[in-house]
């Protein structure tokens, strides 16, 4: 994100016309574009901060698994936010970080081991204030990328979750009958 907004200002801003642009089919590749864009340095700095700490929440799964949930989110919060959104410009990491932050909640109830339930409630109480930022507010803030990302984060949280990978167990093949095959 850093080397993004630093070639975004040597370009003069030129990159921010890769920000998503609902039901604009030139921009539906910026689905993947726009988590990388930011307005301006506080901006980036202020979505880097919080990036950074529910990323290594989310780091503690697994490698692997924090790339597919960011792609899960990055994706459908972009696909929605495409579809469903105001008619405006939409940049910034803030639908990544709002999905990273109910992924962390939601894993709570979906794998509910002592771990999940600590961070997500860890979560809840440092970060809690950011369900306020599903409600819009300004003209200038995406709260559609913001509840999208929510949203994402707990789909991902479902997809994902170590409960769902676990199978069934099988009768053993010498199982006693209490009938006849004959």
């Amino acid at each position: 994100m850093l080397s993004v907004h630093f070639l975004n200002g040597i370009t003069g801003g030129y990159l921010r016309n890769f920000g998503l642009i609902p039901r604009d089919f030139s921009s539906i590749f910026s689905i993947l574009l726009f988590p990388w864009l930011h307005g301006d340095m506080t901006h980036l700095l202020s979505n880097l901060s919080i990036f950074i700490v529910l990323s290594f929440l989310c780091l503690l799964q697994g490698v692997r698994y924090f790339v597919y949930a960011s792609a899960i989110i990055i994706i459908v919060s972009g696909v929605l936010v495409w579809l469903f959104g105001r008619d405006a410009i939409h940049i910034g990491a803030s639908a990544w970080i709002f999905g990273l932050w109910s992924l962390t909640i939601a894993l709570a109830w979906f794998d509910r081991s002592f771990l999940s339930i600590l961070i997500g409630i860890g979560v809840l109480i440092f970060y809690g204030g950011m369900i306020f930022g599903l409600m819009p507010t300004s003209d200038s803030i995406s709260f559609e990328g913001h509840i999208f990302g929510a949203i994402s984060g707990v789909l991902s949280a479902a997809i994902l979750s170590k409960k769902r990978k676990l199978k069934p167990i099988k009768a053993p093949k010498n199982e006693l009958k209490f009938w006849s095959d004959n």
